[in-house]
């Protein structure tokens, strides 16, 4: 019986040293009054001392001698509870040592065991980590710096009832977090509509990030909007985050939404219900904190009903509405959009004194139809700036597509060149189309039943232009 007890000691022995000494972290045994039992051979190498040098030796006796800088044991005896510090060895490792004291049916203190943990790799991620951290922020910074800055150079003139309503509306759900849906032609200011809102919001501290879901690869939208992990797919040899997670406690405006393929469509759905997403190859998902701007040039009602665009996606998408009218109607903006960026451009360009526009060629520009809208409008006092050569902008200077445009009736031609201010032409039109009437039809009467006019205000008008 004794000699099978003492056989099940060896065995319990020589499996407690085999575990010990197979473990990949260190492991110091000390007794109650802090001598040294046993070093096993991963500490040997985690530290750099020598076990058979150390062992029987106090703790305290290796910390006088400077073999180690400091001791966790040494800890416990004077606390008698579980310990944990970290340790710098010699050969320039950070280690995390935890001391357990053991003790008797006395409750007596008979053995502290130390396990150590090579944490150096582990610094040095964590160090990676906050310095991409703080790369991260200067780029936000940067970012928003730039953005803020692209938004005081665009000038946003509301002359037009219509439009300083929109502006109102606007500033007034910029405080919100709701998401918004805006629509209108190409280069009516969907963008800076856009950078209006974020810079008015609550997240104006985050940088809004843009995507335009029209100007990238069907294949690449999702990864570019949800990211993908490392082995994702063929070439992912590394993790990347997408412009969701970019947008993290920001803004994420999606310029051209309708653009989107049908399957991200329905990735973008699925955010937007509960503000989780995964990235491609990932099975777990992250909450994301982003608010965000939808536009679009197209008519996606029509796109709806083709089945192009998903109905559900645009009532999500539509929760708040910003319909942007076209140039062409809001005319009384049109003048003071073209000075400001006249001057914007001369200032730009470093262009000494100022440069004014003749009436003629303002009329012309006021009546020109603009179907490339705001962003045609830039093109041409950018172009108008850069060719000048006299400090002044003539009818004959303009684009030939505007001086055509102010060509589609004969009764126009004689007088874009005679230097005549709009109310003058308007006069002169006028005139003309009277003296044609009344040479066709003699009688006013005829003529004010043509023109759908009071008899009187006809006679008037002919005595106005000496035309009876």
């Amino acid at each position: 019986m004794n000699n099978k007890k003492m056989r099940s000691y060896q065995e319990i022995s020589m499996e407690l040293d085999t575990i010990i000494n197979s473990s990949h972290d260190g492991f110091w045994i000390c007794d109650g009054q802090g001598k040294i039992i046993r070093i096993n051979p991963a500490s040997e190498q985690l530290t750099g001392v020598n076990a058979e040098l150390c062992i029987g030796k106090s703790m305290q006796e290796l910390v006088d001698k400077g073999i180690i800088d400091r001791s966790v044991t040494l800890k416990v005896l004077k606390s008698q509870k579980k310990e944990t510090i970290i340790q710098n060895t010699k050969h320039g490792k950070k280690l995390l040592l935890t001391a357990t004291p053991v003790f008797d049916k006395e409750g007596q203190l008979f053995r502290v065991v130390v396990n150590e943990r090579d944490i150096t790799q582990i610094e040095v991620l964590k160090k990676q980590i906050d310095e991409k951290q703080a790369l991260k922020s200067e780029l936000e910074e940067d970012l928003l710096e730039i953005q803020l800055e692209a938004l005081k150079s665009k000038k946003i003139i509301a002359k037009s009832l219509n439009f300083k309503t929109i502006l109102e509306k606007t500033l007034k759900i910029s405080r919100v977090d709701s998401t918004i849906l805006i629509l209108g032609e190409s280069g009516t200011g969907k963008g800076v509509i856009a950078d209006m809102i974020h810079y008015h919001s609550k997240r104006r501290d985050k940088p809004m990030i843009k995507l335009n879901c029209g100007a990238i690869p069907d294949s690449l939208v999702e990864s570019e909007l949800f990211g993908y992990k490392k082995g994702a797919f063929t070439g992912a040899d590394r993790g990347k985050p997408g412009r969701f997670e970019m947008a993290d406690n920001g803004i994420l405006f999606l310029d051209e939404v309708a653009e989107l393929p049908l399957s991200s469509q329905v990735k973008l759905l699925r955010f937007l219900e509960d503000g989780y997403l995964s990235r491609l190859g990932e099975t777990t998902g992250k909450k994301i904190n982003v608010r965000i701007i939808a536009a679009t040039s197209q008519d996606l009602k029509a796109m709806v009903a083709k089945k192009t665009f998903r109905q559900d996606l645009y009532y999500r998408l539509n929760v708040i509405p910003i319909d942007l009218p076209k140039l062409r109607e809001r005319i009384d903006c049109i003048l003071p959009l073209i000075s400001h960026y006249i001057h914007y451009f001369s200032k730009k360009y470093d262009i000494k004194g100022t440069i004014t526009l003749k009436s003629t060629a303002a009329d012309a520009l006021e009546a020109y139809s603009f179907p490339g809208n705001v962003r045609e409008l830039i093109n041409i006092c950018e172009r108008l700036v850069v060719l000048n050569e006299n400090k002044t902008i003539e009818y004959k200077d303009l684009p030939k597509k505007i001086i055509d445009s102010t060509k589609d009736e004969p009764l126009f031609e004689d007088l874009w060149d005679k230097e005549l201010s709009f109310h003058e032409m308007v006069e002169a039109f006028e005139k003309k189309i009277l003296k044609n009437i009344m040479d066709k039809y003699s009688t006013q009467s005829k003529a004010a039943k043509i023109f759908k006019l009071n008899q009187s205000t006809i006679a008037r008008k002919l005595k106005k232009y000496r035309l009876t």
